[in-house]
């Protein structure tokens, strides 16, 4: 529910839940949030649901067969999920994807779970989507003027990586306190902080997505 949370209130009662559970559509779920900006929340209810979707044998298809709905009132679907390979949720959300972001921090065990889920997006493009792709990995705390070397290794590291090295993309998130700020006051950078570090590094991040489109 994080980002659920971090956008202005929303109506629990039109949720991700019932789209699991088949009483709504995307389309009927779609609340405004803000000037071209649709929420589909998250809600307490939402575990519960996912581990009676885990249970459906063809659960990775759950959002697949319902996300043709959006495409046609949306420029663009964006799936926020947890990182964990093992998440029903997360598996339907990437299989009804056609490009895959993924943010990470230069450290040990992030890396680690990074090519846990690499794995699961090549698993996913070879037995439901194989049109799937890998857009891009973007570091997040991190600049290349930072003076923490251990994370400058790491970035080495991941560069030199076989698989990982050609994901990763130019722009890097600054570690900013504006942004939790901006989160805890259910605002956007533009209306909390507009001059800000970590909204310059966000919208450099977003036109380069939108240059791989």
């Amino acid at each position: 529910m994080n980002l659920t949370q971090a956008l202005p209130a929303s109506s629990q009662d039109k949720s991700l839940t019932q789209i699991l559970d088949g009483s709504l559509g995307f389309p009927q779920a779609m609340q405004q949030v803000a000037t071209n900006l649709w929420l589909i929340p998250a809600s307490p209810s939402l575990a519960a649901a996912e581990k009676l979707l885990g249970t459906d044998a063809m659960y990775p298809l759950a959002f697949k067969n319902l996300v043709g709905d959006l495409r046609k009132l949306v420029d663009f679907v964006i799936f926020d999920t947890g990182p964990s390979p093992n998440s029903a949720l997360a598996m339907a959300a990437i299989t009804a994807s056609d490009q895959v972001y993924i943010p990470t921090t230069p450290e040990y065990f992030a890396f680690n779970g990074l090519e846990s889920l690499l794995d699961l997006v090549s698993r996913i493009q070879k037995n439901f989507s194989p049109k799937l792709q890998v857009g891009g990995v973007f570091l997040t705390k991190y600049a290349k003027n930072y003076r923490k070397s251990l994370h400058h290794q790491f970035v080495d590291v991941m560069q030199q990586h076989p698989n990982l090295g050609s994901y990763l993309m130019e722009s890097t998130i600054r570690d900013n306190v504006a942004v939790a700020e901006a989160q805890v006051n259910q605002q956007s950078l533009y209306e909390w902080a507009p001059q800000s570090a970590a909204l310059q590094d966000y919208e450099a991040l977003t036109q380069e997505i939108l240059r791989k489109k």
